[in-house]
């Protein structure tokens, strides 16, 4: 599906916790989410820290979405 949207000419990011998948599915921008079970925050965290956490990843997909890629791209830190 993420290759098909790209097709059609809008950018596309794939967040998800295990990028060897993504590679495989051949998404171009891929962020790495946190964990499996919570893929987009932590409910450990205090929840003024679980909002940062999940803004700064909310941000690096913006960035990826920004971004001119040749290719598969992984958005690490």
């Amino acid at each position: 599906m993420v290759k098909e949207v790209e097709r059609a000419g809008l950018p596309v990011v794939h967040v998800c916790t295990v990028t060897p998948i993504s590679m495989t599915v051949g998404a171009n921008r891929i962020v790495p989410a946190i964990a499996i079970p919570h893929p987009l925050g932590n409910p450990a965290l205090e929840p003024k820290d679980e909002k940062a956490l999940r803004r700064k990843l909310v941000e690096k997909a913006l960035t990826a979405l920004e971004t001119e890629v040749d290719g598969q791209t992984v958005f690490d830190d």
